[in-house]
């Protein structure tokens, strides 16, 4: 299974924070939201639904009937989690890999943007300026979790 949400970068230190602050027995979302809001500086329960459901495609949280929870043993590798279970990540990915120069964000849209399924642009009338933020998350991710590099040129590998 692949998620599509990816929220705005942080530090892998926030990962381990928000996983620690959810419950090990399952618990509702309002509730999981409710503790991410009040143990970090997520202010709004849409951005904290986003990071339960980005913690659970890196591995760290678990859903079950509709519950959330910390897993026991979380994934010891969250750039793999990331890379394999993060809708486009590999796309975007490759991109960058595989160009000989460093490409800015808006050049890596433009390379991956036929990739982009039609119902994705069917969705929204603003769906370039959606995915071109969504662009700009995936690379910034990646440069967090050391898959790619990113200098005043541009991110490459």
């Amino acid at each position: 299974m692949r998620f599509k949400v990816v929220p705005e970068p942080r530090p892998q230190s926030f990962i381990e924070t928000a996983t620690r602050t959810l419950p090990l027995v399952p618990s509702s979302e309002d509730d999981c939201c409710g503790l991410l809001m009040a143990d970090t500086d997520i202010d709004s329960r849409d951005v904290a639904r986003e990071w339960i459901t980005f913690l659970r495609a890196l591995g760290q949280v678990k859903e079950t009937d509709g519950k959330y929870y910390q897993r026991r043993t979380p994934v010891d590798d969250v750039a793999v989690a990331f890379r394999e279970r993060v809708y486009a990540t590999e796309t975007v990915l490759q991109t960058v890999e595989e160009s000989e120069e460093p490409l800015a964000a808006t050049d890596v849209f433009e390379r991956v943007r036929t990739e982009i399924p039609q119902w994705e642009r069917n969705r929204r009338q603003d769906w370039e300026e959606v995915w071109h933020e969504r662009v700009r998350r995936l690379l910034e991710w990646a440069v967090e979790f050391d898959l790619i590099a990113r200098t005043a040129d541009g991110y490459h590998n």
